[in-house]
């Protein structure tokens, strides 16, 4: 479920690539990637020049609970000049494929 844009499954990820949390702060908060940069959705256009910047030359990873935030967020970037993948299935498939997720004290967690 691609859902038209470029996409990766979430174990296609890098260990050490740029994965950016598009979900809301609760969501967030209940289990999320380790390394993870945590930007809701609606703070994408504001914080374009971070996610820019943290980039760099990299591909920007975008993931949220199921793909579909995801999606819109990676169309956006792809429109503004970056590299954006959708993480397929989001953090249903990135715990299915069994990357480690950790709680907002940083304690490891299920979602």
């Amino acid at each position: 479920m691609s859902f038209g844009v470029p996409a990766v499954g979430a174990g296609e990820v890098p260990d050490d690539g740029l994965l950016i949390d598009v979900r809301e702060p609760d969501e967030w908060a209940a289990g999320h990637a380790e390394a993870a940069v945590h930007i809701p959705m609606g703070e994408v256009v504001q914080r374009l020049p971070e996610i820019v910047e943290l980039a760099g030359e990299r591909p920007v990873h975008v993931v949220c609970k199921a793909g579909g935030r995801s999606a819109q967020v990676t169309a956006f970037l792809e429109q503004q000049g970056v590299t954006a993948r959708n993480v397929d299935g989001g953090m249903h498939a990135w715990q299915a494929a069994g990357r480690p997720l950790v709680s907002d004290r940083g304690e490891p967690t299920v979602l």
